[in-house]
């Protein structure tokens, strides 16, 4: 697929065009996907977050959420991928889901390694903060039982 295609939430890919973003399911998604039984989507002219649950991919493992990386308008769905759902297993990328109008910029999306890495980063640094707290708190109780 193009260069402009980056991958979202590890199974979704999102492509601009001018202001148009086109959002699918990736190759990674569709390797964890059984059969896909029913594809639900935001309606024509919807107004939609970014972040928040915009549609679902009813499948036989149970659903899986459909996201937009960002604010704006549906500008069209893809009516074929609705009618039969297991387009998408054929082909990914000519079986998009939804595109959405938006002024947002893609570049805030983060590579995901850097914002797994990043993830990581600050949850080693909560628990070495947590692991401190819970030293200084014992070491305050033994004071405390030494008087």
């Amino acid at each position: 697929m193009s260069d402009q295609v980056r991958n979202f939430m590890g199974y979704l890919w999102v492509m601009k065009e001018d202001n148009v973003y086109t959002i699918g399911i990736n190759e990674e998604g569709l390797e964890d996907l059984s059969d896909i039984n029913e594809v639900e989507l935001p309606q024509d002219g919807e107004a939609i977050e970014a972040d928040v649950v915009i549609g679902s991919i009813e499948t036989d493992d149970g659903p899986l959420d459909l996201y937009s990386p960002v604010s704006g308008t549906v500008v069209e769905i893809n009516n074929a991928v609705v009618e039969d759902p297991e387009l998408i297993h054929e082909d990914p990328y000519d079986a998009w889901l939804v595109k959405i109008e938006s002024e947002e910029d893609l570049d805030n999306l983060d590579d995901e390694e850097d914002e797994d890495e990043d993830d990581d980063d600050d949850e080693d640094e909560e628990d070495e903060d947590r692991e401190e707290d819970e030293d200084r708190e014992e070491d305050e109780d033994r004071d405390e039982d030494e008087d």
